[in-house]
Parts: structure tokens; C-alpha cells; sequence
């Protein structure tokens, strides 16, 4: 009996040792569907109450003057999304970075931010180089970048949404003012990347259609503070209108010294594609007064959106801060983003571009729309003239927003620039 029983307990023994087994296999297969599928969600929609964004603007570096008021702007379309109760039941929490103006940076970061922190998308860059340094780290994670500045076109990403101007929507129609009330001789200065070496080889297109005539073309590197040797040579050729694609804080040396030459706006029309009302704060309106600009909004923009963003942006940032195109291009962007997760119901990438082709939105500029074939937006065209106060003087508008157009397939004399 005792051996029966002795041979009962083994058995039961063997059998509990195998439930045992069973029951583990079962949960550690169920904690891995559970960490797979957790991973899933926070690829797409955050965890618990929260979903991230990524800020990446240079805070550092030459580029700081320019970028770190998009990064303000963007914090603050945030808070105004969190306010009226966030996006699909979860607050917005973003998860700020510094691209240090050093394109590298804006990659290691970038992935970063998809990689690690599983951002729903990342808001950011402000140079040709920033993007195009981000662009492979976005499209090989999926990821969705939003990029506020106009830029040199000859692009479109299925994983970048462009809210800055590309070149019909700024460089063409401000080639084409200048060429019918200024005149025809041109000289381009630039800094030495990929936008301004780009917008330059648009407008020699464009100036060779159109009856221009290229009198002189120089580049200098980002940062560069030297710019004696350029004016000499721009007083040498006589150029009827210089056209700045120069960035960053090489604008202050450029117009300081040309200042200092003699040289005022009086004697010669400077056309600047990066100079906005942060920069002219920067550099000085006693230095800029008389120049022109061309972009898509002006903080003198005259629409009561644009009267309450102006508002709030001053009560939140300071009475003697302004707003300027690239700022407001941040801070629509946010809220164009926040449209499209509505309207897809999911933070998902793959259904948000789905959902985000036709949006429309009331920016402080005017309306805009995305355009979903090109991943751009419709936008209105404007030159504006420096004025003492820091603020522009609109000189001429398009009217009506302008369809982008980033290849330039419109404009037949174009047809080898792509």
C-alpha cells in the first residue's frame, strides 16, 4: 500500500511539474503578444493619456537666431490643442531636441526621437540641409516630419508635409516683381548650401526667359562675417537688384557693412528670401529699413485670425517679441497635423497623410490647404517692404492662395531644371 501510494505522489508530482510548464509557456507567450502589441500602440497612438511629439529646431549655433521662435511657436499651438481638450482622448507631450545647426545632429536626432521616444511626428528644421539630412531617417522609420520654411522646391517626400512656401510660391513670383519694377540686372548672394545654390539656378533659368541679366554670383558659408570683398564687387558691377538667399546670422555682417559702404535701399533694392521680422529685430530695422522680402505672411497681416495669434503670441512670449512667416508656417503646421489625426481617427502615419489631402485650416495669414499630391500648401504670395518700426509694408500680394507647384511643371522654361 505504502509503495502504491509512494508511486501515486511521483505521478502527481510529474503531472503538476507539467501544468506548471504549460501555464509558463502560455505567459511568456502571452507577455510577448502583450510587448508587441504595446510597441504597436505606442508607435501609433502614444501610451496611457499622452502622445508624443518631436521639436527639433537649432537652439544653438548660427542658425539659433531664426529657429528658436518656431520651437516657441510650436509649444504654443500645443498648449492651445492641450486647452481645448487634446487629440483623440490624449494630451500632446512634446519632446524638444536641438539640431544645433549642424546637420548631422538633425539626423542623429530625428532618429532619435522615432526610435526611442516613438514620436507621432516630428516638428522641425529650418535649412535645406536640416531636411534634407532628416528626410532618409523619416521615410526608413515611417516616420512624418513637418517642415515650416520655404525652401528650393525640386522635392516631395511621402513622409514630409511642407507648410513653408516652395519656389512658385515665393522665388518665381518675386523674380518676376522685381524684373517689372526694379529692373533687370541681378546679382545673387547666397550661403553656401543646397537651397541658395538651388533658388539660384531657378532664377538664372528664370532671368534667361524672362529678359533678366546676370551681373554676379557669390556664395560664403553659413556664419561667414566678411562681406567687404562682395561689396566691392557689387558696387563694381552696378547690379539693378541683389537677391539674398543668404541665412542665419550672416545677414547681420552682410547688411551691417553694407550699410557702412554707403550703400541704403535708396541706392539699391536688396530682395531677401530669409529675412522675416525675427531677424529684423536682430539685425536692426535702422539697418534694413527700405529692403524688401518676399513671403506668405507678414506680422502686419490684416485678418482677425492673425490679430489674436499676434495677441497671444506677445501675452505668452513678451511684449517685444514678434511673428514672422516662418513662425507662423510652425505653428499652423501643429494644428494641421491635429486636423488630419481628427479626421483619421488614429495617430497612425500611413492614415493620417491619407487623411490630411484636402484640409483645410484659417491660418493668421489667410487659408490654407494641403495640397496631398505634393505633401504642400496652398498659400498666398506677398512682397513687403522693411519699414523703421520692424514691420513690413505689403507691397503686392497674389491675390489668392497659389497651388504649389515644387517642380516647377508649369513654367516651361523649367523643363531642364528637374
Amino acid at each position: 500500500m505504502k509503495r502504491l501510494d509512494w508511486k501515486a505522489f511521483k505521478l502527481l508530482v510529474l503531472l503538476l511539474c507539467g501544468l506548471v510548464f504549460v501555464l509558463s509557456g502560455c505567459a511568456a507567450s502571452s507577455a510577448v503578444d502583450e510587448v508587441k502589441e504595446n510597441k504597436k500602440e505606442t508607435s501609433s497612438s502614444g501610451t496611457g493619456d499622452t502622445v508624443k511629439v518631436g521639436i527639433l529646431h537649432s537652439l544653438s549655433g548660427t542658425m539659433a537666431i531664426s529657429e528658436v521662435s518656431l520651437r516657441d511657436a510650436e509649444l504654443m499651438a500645443i498648449e492651445e490643442i492641450n486647452q481645448s481638450g487634446g487629440l483623440l482622448g490624449k494630451k500632446i507631450e512634446p519632446v524638444i531636441e536641438d539640431g544645433a545647426s549642424d546637420w548631422p545632429t538633425f539626423a542623429e536626432k530625428a532618429n532619435k526621437l522615432l526610435q526611442k521616444d516613438r514620436v507621432a511626428a516630428i516638428f522641425g528644421g529650418w535649412t535645406s540641409a536640416s531636411r534634407k539630412a532628416m528626410l532618409p531617417v523619416v521615410e526608413q522609420n515611417n516616420g512624418l516630419l513637418w517642415y515650416p520654411v520655404q525652401y528650393e522646391g525640386m522635392e516631395s517626400s511621402p513622409n514630409i508635409f511642407y507648410t513653408g512656401a516652395t519656389t512658385n510660391q515665393q522665388i518665381v513670383p518675386a523674380v518676376n516683381w522685381l524684373l517689372k519694377n526694379k529692373g533687370k540686372k541681378f546679382f545673387l548672394l547666397g550661403s553656401d548650401y543646397v537651397f541658395p545654390r538651388t533658388a539660384n539656378k531657378i532664377i538664372k533659368a528664370q532671368l534667361k526667359a524672362e529678359g533678366g541679366q546676370l551681373v554676379g554670383e557669390e556664395y560664403t558659408p553659413l556664419g561667414h562675417t566678411d562681406y567687404s570683398t562682395i561689396i566691392s564687387k557689387i558696387k563694381e558691377v552696378k547690379p539693378d537688384v541683389v537677391f539674398n538667399t543668404l541665412n542665419g546670422d550672416s545677414n547681420v555682417a552682410f547688411f551691417k557693412q553694407l550699410k557702412d559702404a554707403g550703400i541704403t535701399a535708396k541706392d539699391l533694392t536688396v530682395m531677401s528670401v530669409s529675412i522675416a521680422e525675427e531677424e529684423i529685430r536682430g539685425i536692426g530695422p535702422d539697418v534694413l529699413a527700405g529692403h524688401l522680402a518676399v513671403w506668405n505672411y507678414f506680422q502686419s497681416t490684416n485678418t482677425p485670425e492673425n490679430k489674436v495669434f499676434v495677441e497671444k503670441y506677445k501675452k505668452k512670449y513678451g511684449k517685444d517679441r514678434v511673428t514672422d512667416d516662418p513662425i507662423e508656417a510652425a505653428y499652423f503646421a501643429v494644428h494641421l497635423w491635429a486636423e488630419a489625426v481628427k479626421k483619421a481617427g488614429s495617430f497612425d502615419v500611413d492614415k493620417v497623410k491619407k487623411a490630411a489631402d484636402g484640409i483645410e485650416y484659417k491660418a493668421p495669414g489667410g487659408t490654407v490647404k494641403i495640397d496631398g499630391k505634393t505633401q504642400h500648401t496652398w498659400k498666398i504670395v506677398r512682397i513687403g517692404e522693411i519699414q523703421s518700426n520692424g514691420q513690413f509694408k505689403e507691397l503686392w500680394n497674389s491675390g489668392k492662395p497659389i497651388k504649389p507647384d515644387p517642380y516647377l511643371k508649369t513654367y516651361p522654361w523649367a523643363k531642364d531644371l528637374n
